[in-house]
């Protein structure tokens, strides 16, 4: 069979009486009338001959050299490459297949959220609001999973409050077997020169450090994020559009730097649907601009880039019944809050006098010192050991005992008590949006702040504050704890019914053994 000039394609090895060696073509065959111009190079000798003109004559005697199918690769390799292409095209007749290679027993609300709403756009832009308990990791977990399979991510930052990066870290391993680097303070100072945001194509970082001064601006130089998930997303939050926390500027720059972003928190709302309309406008400054596209959404009871859904709808797959019929469990037991009525009485009535005497004392002098700065310290202080009263007699007698260790140590070291400088006050807003090892910074600081401007007054608050100690350890030592027989994990106290907050970690074995 003669060749044409059609067969002679780049790559193709041809034989003839023409050539000395078998030749390699080159490029792309250019041909006339009657002849095809040809650039060959020999197969063993790489010699090359340019515009070589082949006749039909030529062409009638030449061959193609037909390659023989090899079987020498090595096994491994070639199942791993058929394996790298079926995985490539799964998700193409699979659409759970980013589920089929992770690690996890999903609910039907998290596949619900994940295959009909957060991968139906083409943009994931999303906030996930769902009750805590809900799986919102493992719902995060499947989108990266299912994005990635699409061969639309490869970047990925995870923002969460510090105290959750390792948790973060472990989950995305053990059930997505996603790699995350835990980028810290610390890996960030060492690298001077080096923007560590693009050492990595998976970060999970705190989001109290990348919103820092210091540190958003190689945020802002970083590549882009393919994408970008915020765990406790509310803490972003800002009060109205002139007052915009830090937190909230670092997600209006992270909504810059994304394609698919998606927020997760349990409690997106706060009552107020400027301030709502505000949050959401992380995800898209345009669309959610005023509070009008909020009251549509919920006049449609369906919002395109937002879910929201209690413990009370959440469904198990459904299980057959004994007269046949399928039918689903509720996940979890309906929620009954009562508010019970308790009587202060003995020495917690005292107590609590005691208490409140000296908040309002301190309080009062707060309101008429000319200091601004130390009087709001000191308010701040005292409105907080009201709530530890509340909370529990074992907490608030802690409190006291710290505040003792602090001003005893500004009495040992401070000669002018009126130059020592007073922390910041955090705002109620910032202090609830804190989390446990920030509160306890805040506090500790907070703790040395006293009105006492002369060693004699201080003396005369560490006495105070030592009769408000003894006063609640004569509670304490009086409190006969014991496991209530209405609930696992309630107590009864004879004189009230405040929470034993010391014996309750002495029960808290058996509790767990079911004793």
């Amino acid at each position: 069979m003669s060749v044409s000039a059609n067969d002679l394609a780049h790559g193709v090895v041809l034989n003839g009486s023409q050539f000395s060696e078998p030749m390699r073509v080159i490029g792309n065959a250019s041909g006339g009338d009657g002849f095809v111009l040809v650039n060959l190079v020999g197969v063993h000798s790489n010699s090359f001959r340019g515009g070589v003109t082949l006749t039909k004559a030529d062409l009638s005697s030449i061959e193609i050299e037909r390659p023989e199918a090899q079987f020498g690769a090595n096994p491994k390799l070639v199942k791993l490459a058929l394996e790298a292409l079926r995985i490539s095209l799964a998700q193409e007749y699979d659409p759970f297949f980013g589920l089929s290679i992770s690690r996890v027993d999903p609910l039907p609300h998290q596949l619900d959220a994940v295959y009909n709403h957060l991968l139906k756009s083409a943009r994931c832009r999303f906030l996930l609001a769902d009750d805590a308990g809900a799986g919102k990791t493992i719902m995060a977990g499947l989108l990266l999973k299912e994005l990635k399979l699409r061969g639309l991510v490869e970047r990925v930052l995870i923002i969460c409050p510090a105290n959750l990066a390792f948790q973060w870290q472990r989950e995305m391993s053990d059930r997505f077997q996603e790699s995350f680097h835990n980028l810290r303070g610390a890996d960030l100072r060492v690298q001077y020169g080096v923007n560590m945001w693009n050492e990595k194509a998976q970060i999970i970082t705190s989001m109290d450090l990348a919103k820092r001064e210091e540190i958003l601006p190689s945020v802002r130089q970083a590549e882009d994020w393919d994408l970008i998930i915020v765990d406790e997303a509310h803490r972003m939050s800002a009060r109205d559009s002139d007052h915009k926390s830090e937190r909230y500027r670092l997600g209006e720059l992270l909504r810059e730097k994304t394609s698919h972003y998606l927020l997760l928190t349990a409690t997106p709302h706060k009552g107020d649907p400027v301030n709502f309309s505000l949050f959401l406008q992380l995800l898209d400054q345009e669309a959610y601009a005023d509070v009008k596209s909020i009251h549509d959404a919920m006049e449609r009871r369906e919002a395109a880039c937002y879910l929201r859904r209690t413990k009370e709808v959440m469904l198990n797959f459904p299980k057959p019944q004994a007269d046949g019929t399928w039918k689903a469990a509720k996940l979890f037991t309906r929620r009954i809050p009562q508010t019970v009525a308790f009587k202060l009485e003995g020495d917690e009535w005292e107590l609590y006098n005691a208490v409140t005497h000296y908040v309002q004392r301190q309080s009062a002098r707060a309101a008429e010192a000319g200091d601004e700065r130390r009087a709001r310290a000191v308010g701040f202080i005292m409105a907080m050991y009201q709530r530890r009263m509340a909370s529990s007699t074992f907490s608030l007698k802690q409190s006291l005992l710290r505040r003792q260790k602090a001003l005893k140590q500004l009495l040992e070291s401070a000669n002018q008590l009126g130059e020592i400088p007073m922390p910041d006050v955090p705002s109620e807003e910032e202090w609830e949006e804190m989390d446990d090892a920030e509160r306890e910074i805040n506090e500790r600081d907070l703790e040395r702040a006293t009105l006492a401007r002369r060693k004699p007054d201080l003396e005369q608050e560490l006495k105070e504050i030592a009769d408000l100690i003894a006063q609640a350890q004569r509670v304490e030592d009086g409190w006969p704890c014991e496991v209530s027989i209405y609930g696992r994990n309630s107590f009864k106290k004879s004189r009230s019914l405040e929470l034993c907050s010391k014996q309750r970690w002495q029960n808290s074995s058996n509790l767990r053994s079911g004793i």
